[in-house]
């Protein structure tokens, strides 16, 4: 079966060589927490892989690390390193769990998989504001927007690829711009223009930008009277899996009930469903 065309990579890779390096702040924002969450493990990474779209800005991070570009096929060899990030690229992936089965392979035993990408809240009100206007100016939709998966789909893909204790959580950023036009010209200066392999070759006409500025003003502004644009940021874990890693015990074979070890009585009731309100992952305002 043939693999559905996400990405017109000769169109990404043109956005991407007219990237302003100022403008990568949101690599500066995932690069930190990577950094911050490698410092909790106890563990010193020797052996690194960074599979990237923007190879100067990784290199400065991680001097030593081996840096490949995030084509369908990532050339990093297999079982080399002990530690692989997949970074701010995942988004523009024809086959995300290809990617990430890829970069698990690269992987030797018990070795770490680190992935930051956009998540599903990314742009979304700029997604929301040119859809309007593009049907009442157009009569019609074309994407725009590149899609990005919710955090339970993403995690879900680390078990797909085959990686264990798998975590998943966010944060978002909010960013504020003077209108929509300057959110855009950032977004081109971030190498994130539209480059979609569905997208319309075919250049929007200005009304319908201007319809898409008064929307955004009128939706989604602040009280300065500028408006916000949100970044979703992704952040999912897992480990290659090794024999030397925790196994859950199989059912029924617990020699000391719970109730003894706590040190109270044991209850027989129902088991009733529970829900956690509880949100994943941080939020940054």
């Amino acid at each position: 079966m043939t693999q559905a065309k996400l990405t017109n990579r000769t169109a990404l890779t043109k956005h991407r060589a007219r990237v302003d390096p100022d403008a990568l702040f949101l690599h500066d924002v995932a690069c930190d927490e990577i950094k911050e969450r490698l410092s909790e493990v106890n563990r010193r990474f020797t052996k690194i892989g960074i599979v990237t779209g923007h190879p100067d800005f990784w290199r400065a991070a991680f001097p030593s690390a081996k840096i490949v570009d995030d084509t369908n096929r990532i050339a990093l060899p297999n079982r080399q390193f002990d530690l692989v990030i997949h970074a701010i690229a995942l988004h523009w992936a024809d086959d995300p769990v290809g990617q990430l089965v890829q970069s698990r392979n690269a992987l030797v035993e018990d070795g770490l998989l680190m992935v930051a990408c956009f998540g599903g809240q990314t742009l979304n009100e700029l997604r929301s504001v040119l859809a309007e206007a593009e049907t009442k100016t157009r009569g019609g939709l074309s994407p725009r927007v590149a899609p990005m998966g919710e955090l339970r789909d993403l995690g879900g893909l680390l078990q797909r690829a085959g990686l264990t204790m798998p975590v998943a959580d966010h944060i978002n950023q909010t960013v504020e711009y003077k209108d929509i036009y300057a959110l855009m010209r950032d977004l081109r200066a971030m190498g994130e223009a539209n480059a979609l392999a569905s997208r319309d070759p075919n250049p929007a006409p200005a009304r319908m930008f201007e319809k898409a500025a008064k929307l955004y003003a009128e939706n989604f502004s602040t009280e300065e009277g500028r408006i916000r644009a949100t970044f979703d940021l992704v952040f999912l874990t897992g480990w290659s899996p090794s024999d030397s890693q925790p196994q859950p015990l199989r059912p029924g074979s617990a020699k000391t009930r719970l109730a003894d070890a706590l040190g109270v009585p044991e209850f027989n009731q129902e088991a009733k469903p529970v829900t956690d309100p509880q949100r994943t992952g941080k939020t940054d305002t």
